[in-house]
């Protein structure tokens, strides 16, 4: 077994630990919030229960990606299975910029018609305990998917965020329909919507960005090209390019050599070129490193842009 998918097993296990605890927790939410919603009723308590219900969904959505993005290259994927990853993110990321569109809805709604209800305080309890526990699963996914650079779990983590933020607008709506001023529970809404909207339209635009091959950070690609072009024997780059494949980055570099050297001597070269990028880029799947001829110019024997050795 190769490394690499010694590599994604543990990636995968991790993952999948994790998105576990959080399933359990939104099957506890889910039944409590709803329940409590129904009984005591808290419209509003009772849709955050159904959008925690919606993360159970999302939660194995990622397992799902992510079992097949770890699977290694076959013969219809020479290039691997890691955008099943990238797709599962956009997906996720659409359906919170749609939760975060109907939760503003259904705020303006509620003020345009002004259906107001008074609830029961326990559900406020609830709506604390809500808060506590969706910020944990959001804080847990976000380390996760740091560590393990999956931004299916990133897209995941921040659902957790926006559920734990309307338990927030829950508690503030139910506090103050109790106190008399109903209006709060729309207007925090309203708020929480557009937090949700701006997070869900981010990361579709970081998925929508690996789904079409984007490159890395410009910066990054700087400093390669200065490390690189310093080594001996290598007297131009002609091209640098990076892609993104899902989590995993694939590197194509051009290095431009003396013509006269044994294919040894620039097998080495790229060999140590393939090491700098290995170790200075993080999460790369694959180098591949080209070495070309420098060609000179027939009037002075120099190379048009070469440096000396």
């Amino acid at each position: 077994m190769s490394s690499i998918h010694v590599e994604e097993k543990e990636r995968l296990r991790i993952a999948n630990k994790i998105l576990l605890i959080t399933i359990i927790l939104n099957v506890f939410l889910t039944i409590i919030k709803v329940v409590a919603g129904y009984l005591g009723k808290s419209t509003a308590i009772l849709a955050d229960g159904l959008h925690s219900g919606s993360d159970i969904i999302t939660s194995i959505g990622v397992i799902f990606g992510m079992v097949v993005a770890s699977k290694p290259r076959d013969e219809n994927h020479p290039y691997g299975h890691e955008k099943a990853e990238s797709i599962a993110g956009f997906l996720l990321a659409s359906i919170l910029t749609i939760t975060g569109i109907e939760i503003g809805y259904q705020s303006v709604k509620m003020i345009i018609l002004e259906n107001y209800q008074t609830p029961q305080m326990y559900t406020a309890i609830i709506a604390c305990i809500s808060i506590f526990i969706k910020e944990y699963q959001y804080r847990i996914t976000l380390r996760t998917a740091k560590k393990i650079n999956s931004n299916a779990m990133m897209s995941d983590a921040w659902h957790h965020r926006s559920d734990a933020l309307s338990s927030i607008a829950a508690l503030v709506g139910i506090i103050g329909s109790i106190l008399g001023y109903k209006y709060l529970d729309p207007l925090a809404g309203i708020a929480v919507s557009a937090i949700v909207i701006k997070v869900g339209i981010d990361i579709l635009s970081t998925t929508v960005n690996e789904l079409m091959d984007g490159t890395i950070e410009q910066e990054k690609l700087n400093q390669l090209n200065e490390e690189i072009i310093k080594l001996k024997g290598v007297r131009n780059i002609t091209d640098l390019r990076a892609r993104r494949h899902g989590s995993k980055v694939n590197v194509d570099i051009r290095i431009c050599v003396n013509p006269l050297i044994p294919v040894y001597e620039g097998h080495t070269i790229g060999e140590e070129a393939e090491h700098i990028i290995l170790n200075r880029l993080d999460n790369v799947k694959e180098v591949i490193v080209h070495i070309d001829p420098c060609e000179y110019k027939e009037t002075n024997h120099e190379c048009n842009h070469c440096k000396d050795d």
